[in-house]
């Protein structure tokens, strides 16, 4: 079995780094009082001087000290990172020391200390790390006071930083830039940082929290068995719910049950009748909807109702979010459409609302998908995504308002060339053209100008100076960050065929793919190896377009990749899997050879054959086999009849492989127009046939 695991990283790139490093700075004004923090003399200091428009950086020495400075770091040799950092002056890298030392210990730090960092090195990533860093800390800690001082140096936060920000803010100062994550935070029962856990608890007392927004938070933690939040909210909403009345319903769900209706109809005892039936769920979804048709057909039977409204239609909601929990276990069903539509009536929080429009789609209830994105967010019902269902299932209504409107989403989607964009390309009848596979001409200035930015002229010295590619990759990042901001899509373009010239292919990818609107695909789709891949692929019958889909998804052309389950090389492949093909060619087995370039590009392009043979030479199947294994694939195939592939794709019961399916198909229809076949993406991707 491989694994996709490069690809999923590069949204995390700008944040990963070991926070085990510190720093001081002394040719600073703000290193004086970093000096006397640490008890340290004072000694003479400089400002240091940015550069000016159109600076010089082929003469910076600093990057000479760097890789010594960081293993100064590692061994937390303050004294050592003092040195390099006076021996690094004004050059680009001087902050790296400081950062090092000051994040060594940033628990302890002054506020001011952190604020002096940002404003000397601003504009900077590790200036924006530092201060985001120590958000984190000083949150888990509570002194939200701290938090509040650095918050206005967090500009580009990741979900854990934007809580720490939001919990400085809750517990005084705006709790507007608290409910501001509301959205994000209140509602969500899947799994998140901790420090948004932390904020959603401390949103209890939000002085703009209300008793209806108390209650729909509560119906979530009832059906997720969160014991504390439970706890919490019942007694903020006056219907206190003790611990040992959890406790004893958790042991034994159905003894509760089976006292609920010799109990007083009280609000306190819907919300544990929720409970008990949430922790019967757990144990067995098919038991609680047993024990939820029943208990409602008795209601039915009584003059006096036992189960009022809120509670019956929560109920099935719990049903319908556990069933499809069990897709890839027990099959899909449309059992699950059902309890979603019993619920109507009942706010749907996003996981809700998803689970509930895949179930529709898999099953083709069109209007059922139509009041799932209705229950969406309006922000969320305008994603690409949930844009293209919708006009998927205005496209079935014999309502001729609604057939137009789903063509007029369609041309719209239709202007992008991503996985969605290349789908409604095909409904409206246009043709991807990604044109050919000449770099694009750069003009001598914009590369110019590219070399005299330095967030771009630190990614380049890191990368030349052999460091730990996690540093490049995030001043590289950073780079097209800023470039971004500042609508520059020619400095973008430049700096991706700098870099796509010195043969680092992965960050030329992440600079056209996240840029919006920006077509580069040249850049943004490199054919490394085209020799093999072509002559491989065609020996073992397969496009060589997919296969180039799955090697830049699998490794964006990193050689050197490896996951943190052994997945290696181009392709990926698990030691296992490469066994398996070595056995199968008849070869004796190296892991070294099976890891190199052309070993692993015959081996996956063998394996993706043998893998299609296996799943009914269906494309998309296979390349959820790629990812997940073979018998995963064939366990989300339709049990009965035929499916389209998008429905097929949209439902695929593991996150990591549905996303992974997707752009490896969007890959494959790009590689295919490059290549001269211009396949487009629902021919290739076709219909999925039963499993049986």
């Amino acid at each position: 079995m491989l694994k996709e695991t490069f690809s999923n990283e590069l949204s995390k790139e700008l944040k990963t780094m070991t926070r085990s490093r510190i720093l001081t700075r002394a040719k600073a004004p703000f290193a004086v009082s970093i000096l006397a923090v640490l008890g340290i003399s004072q000694i003479a200091c400089a400002q240091i001087s940015w550069p000016g428009s159109a600076p010089d950086y082929s003469s910076d020495t600093s990057i000479n000290y760097f890789n010594d400075a960081s293993a100064a770091a590692d061994r937390r040799d303050s004294g050592a990172l003092y040195q390099y950092e006076q021996m690094m002056g004004n050059g680009l890298f001087a902050m790296y020391p400081a950062y090092w030392r000051l994040n060594n210990d940033l628990s302890t730090l002054n506020p001011n200390v952190v604020t002096q960092f940002a404003s000397q090195f601003s504009g900077s990533v590790m200036a924006e790390k530092l201060a985001a860093d120590y958000a984190e800390t000083k949150a888990q800690s509570g002194d939200y006071n701290a938090v509040r001082q650095v918050a206005n140096y967090v500009h580009n936060a990741d979900d854990s930083e934007k809580c720490a920000v939001a919990l400085g803010f809750n517990n005084g100062g705006d709790p507007m830039r608290a409910m501001s994550l509301k959205p994000d935070v209140w509602l969500t029962t899947i799994k998140q940082p901790a420090l948004c856990n932390q904020l959603a608890t401390a949103m209890n007392s939000n002085p703009m929290i209300n008793n209806t927004d108390r209650k729909q938070r509560l119906l979530r933690m009832l059906r997720v068995g969160k014991t504390g939040d439970i706890m919490t909210l019942s007694q903020s909403l006056g219907t206190p719910i003790a611990y040992s009345e959890l406790s004893e319903i958790q042991l034994n769900p159905a003894s509760f049950i089976t006292r609920f209706g010799a109990q007083p109809n009280s609000i306190k005892n819907q919300y544990l009748y929720l409970y008990a039936i949430g922790r019967m769920a757990d144990k067995s979804y098919r038991e609680a909807a047993i024990q939820v048709d029943y208990d409602i057909k008795q209601d039915n039977n009584r003059s006096q109702k036992l189960i009022n409204d809120d509670t019956r239609r929560y109920a099935y909601r719990i049903l319908g979010v556990k069933r499809m929990n069990y897709n890839t276990d027990d099959g899909f069903n449309d059992e699950a459409v059902t309890w979603f539509r019993n619920s109507l009536g009942e706010s749907f929080n996003y996981e809700e609302a998803e689970d509930y429009a895949m179930a529709a789609i898999r099953f083709n209830q069109w209007n059922d998908l139509i009041n799932a994105i209705g229950n969406m967010d309006n922000a969320v019902q305008q994603r690409d995504i949930w844009q293209y269902w919708l006009a998927r299932a205005y496209e079935q209504s014999n309502d001729s308002g609604k057939k137009s409107l789903a063509r007029q989403i369609y041309q719209r989607l239709a202007n992008k060339s991503d996985y969605y964009g290349l789908l409604a390309k095909d409904k409206v009848g246009q043709r991807l053209n990604a044109g050919s596979t000449a770099l694009p001409n750069v003009p001598n200035s914009d590369t110019n100008r590219m070399l005299s930015d330095p967030h771009f002229a630190r990614a380049f010295a890191l990368y030349n100076a052999s460091a730990n590619r996690s540093y490049a990759n995030r001043e590289w990042n950073w780079a097209v960050k800023k470039a971004r901001d500042n609508n520059d899509s020619q400095l973008i373009v430049a700096a991706a065929k700098y870099a796509y010239d010195k043969g680092w292919l992965d960050r030329a990818i992440y600079a056209i793919d996240s840029t919006e609107g920006l077509n580069a695909f040249s850049l943004s789709h490199p054919m490394p190896h085209q020799n093999q891949v072509v002559s491989y692929s065609r020996q073992v019958g397969i496009d060589p377009a997919w296969a180039y889909g799955i090697m830049r998804q699998e490794s964006r052309f990193v050689t050197s990749a490896r996951s943190g389950v052994g997945a290696s090389g181009l392709m990926q492949i698990m030691p296992d899997t490469a066994k398996y093909i070595a056995r199968n060619l008849g070869e004796s087995y190296s892991d070294s050879r099976a890891n190199t370039g052309d070993t692993n590009i015959r081996y996956g392009t063998w394996y993706m054959s043998d893998i299609m043979g296996k799943l009914n030479n269906q494309p998309v199947l296979a390349t959820a086999g790629y990812n997940a294994g073979p018998n995963k694939a064939k366990r989300w195939q339709p049990t009965y009849g035929s499916l389209a592939a998008d429905q097929y794709v949209e439902t695929i019961a593991y996150p990591e492989t549905r996303n992974y399916v997707k752009r490896v198909m969007e890959n494959a229809t790009i590689y295919s127009s490059l290549l001269g076949a211009n396949t487009p993406i629902s021919q290739r991707m076709g219909t999925i046939p039963p499993g049986y």
